[in-house]
């Protein structure tokens, strides 16, 4: 189980384990707000990474352009 953790995405009854204790730890009603939690969290960790993928692209067409023109 270790391994898997280490290296991909758990499989089936990894996942239903892992339910059973967030269910134990959280409850049943806590649990759709800890969800909406993740979720939006999962949203702002996209939107840093794509802010980032668009600076990081402007900053290569920039230093291409700096390149490609001819140095007196």
């Amino acid at each position: 189980m270790l391994n898997t953790f280490a290296f991909g995405l758990p499989s089936g009854t990894e996942w239903i384990w892992i339910l059973v204790v967030v269910l134990l730890l959280f409850g049943g009603k806590k649990i759709p707000e800890l969800m909406r939690g993740v979720g939006k969290g999962v949203g702002e960790l996209q939107k840093g990474l794509e802010e980032g993928k668009k600076q990081l692209q402007t900053a290569i067409e920039e230093e291409d352009k700096s390149t490609s023109t001819p140095h007196h």
